[in-house]
Order: structure tokens, then C-alpha cells, then sequence
């Protein structure tokens, strides 16, 4: 099944908290995920640089670290997420007022705007999407070795039940959780991906390319 991007929230079984996203896509493949001055940013491959001429909405940081939180997107509501909890606006309030400012994508497929919070301790995550029919945001209680998620595409809304196992030594691998681990392996054309995990005082990140 084909669901485009993915963003996730989850706990390891040890405990530690972690906040991925991947990029599935059938229309620009050719992209990464690198690190740029502490953040994680989706770019075009090498020789691949003139898809943004083509599509706007195809570069972009899709993991930001704001305090003691970590915010994951699919575009450019990334930054203004972060930067409202980087504040001290609550996740909530940051979610809600980004992604209704943003709105839906206005691509060939009025792309969806979805999004995630977790903090580094805390037992509760965010999730949000904005679609061409609403806006959705909600909280979730984080669980030991589960992850819940949310897609552009088919999976479209924050529930409770949309919850996989999840576990991982350490960002890279919680990274590869979103490209072949449980409950993701099943999804069509993964490209790259990209995880924060709380460590210590902060949060270690990765990220993976197909």
C-alpha cells in the first residue's frame, strides 16, 4: 500500500523516546536526508538538485530539536512548529496554529501537511495533519516498544489504533524501523527516512537512504 510520507512517534522498550519520519514517494525519488547544522533536512539527490524547480514542496527540514522536543514534519511547517515550542507555545497550540496557517499542500494531489511532537521525557506525543477537509490534532500516551504514526495518503488521521511494535539500539536504527521494520516494511516506494532517540540530555539523530 502506498501512503506517501510517514511520521511517527514512538518508545523504545528501554524507555527512551523517539520521533521519525519517512519519505515515500513516487514522483521524486532521488532525495535524501542530511544532516544540516543540527537539524535534518530532505534534499535531492546529486544530480537530481533541479526537482525543486519542479516541485516546490519536495525540499525541506523535516526533524528539528526545539528544547527538550523534538518536532517532525513532511515541508516547511517544520520550522515554525519549532520554533512557536522553542518559545514555550505548548505543542498543541504550535501544531494547530502552523499547520492551519500552512494549509494543505497545493500540489496535483493537495498534499496533506502532517506533523509530530515528542519530548525527550513524557509519557504523551503529538500528531496533527491538515487535509483539504480539516484539521486534526491530537495527543497520544506513549507506550514501551510501540510506535503510532500517520500518513499523507489512506492513513490520514492521528488514532490511538494505528500503533506498530518499535524498538531500536540507537537513531540509525530507529531510522530503518520506518523502511523495513514492523508495520512499515508492508508500505510501498520508502526513499529515505530520518529518527531522533532521547539520550541522556538530548536527542542523537539519524537518518537512512534506500
Amino acid at each position: 500500500m502506498y501512503v506517501g510520507r510517514i511520521v511517527a512517534v514512538g518508545r523504545t522498550r528501554a524507555g527512551a523516546n523517539a520521533g521519525l519520519y519517512r519519505v515515500s514517494s513516487r514522483s521524486f525519488p532521488n532525495r535524501r536526508v542530511v544532516e544540516i547544522g543540527g537539524r535534518l533536512a530532505v534534499i535531492p539527490r546529486e544530480g537530481h538538485e533541479a526537482d525543486v524547480h519542479k516541485n516546490p514542496y519536495i525540499a525541506y527540514n523535516c526533524l528539528r530539536i526545539a528544547g527538550d522536543w523534538c518536532v517532525i514534519a513532511n515541508g516547511s511547517h517544520t520550522d515554525p512548529i519549532a520554533e512557536k515550542i522553542g518559545a514555550g507555545v505548548p505543542p498543541r497550540d504550535a501544531l494547530v496554529a502552523s499547520l492551519l496557517a500552512l494549509d494543505y499542500e497545493r500540489d496535483d494531489y493537495d498534499t496533506p501537511r502532517i506533523a509530530g511532537a515528542v519530548a525527550r521525557e513524557g509519557d504523551t506525543a503529538w500528531l496533527g495533519i491538515v487535509r483539504r477537509d480539516g484539521l486534526l490534532v491530537r495527543s497520544f500516551a506513549l507506550r514501551a516498544g510501540r510506535a503510532l504514526w500517520i500518513a499523507t495518503y489512506e492513513a490520514n488521521e492521528p488514532r490511538g489504533d494505528r500503533e506498530v511494535e518499535f524498538d531500536a539500539g540507537d537513531a540509525a536504527a530507529a531510522a530503518r524501523q520506518l523502511i523495513d521494520g514492523p508495520g512499515f516494511a508492508d508500505l510501498t516506494n520508502p526513499v529515505t527516512s530520518a529518527a531522533a532517540l532521547s539520550h541522556g540530555r538530548g536527542f542523537d539523530l539519524a537518518s537512512q537512504v534506500i
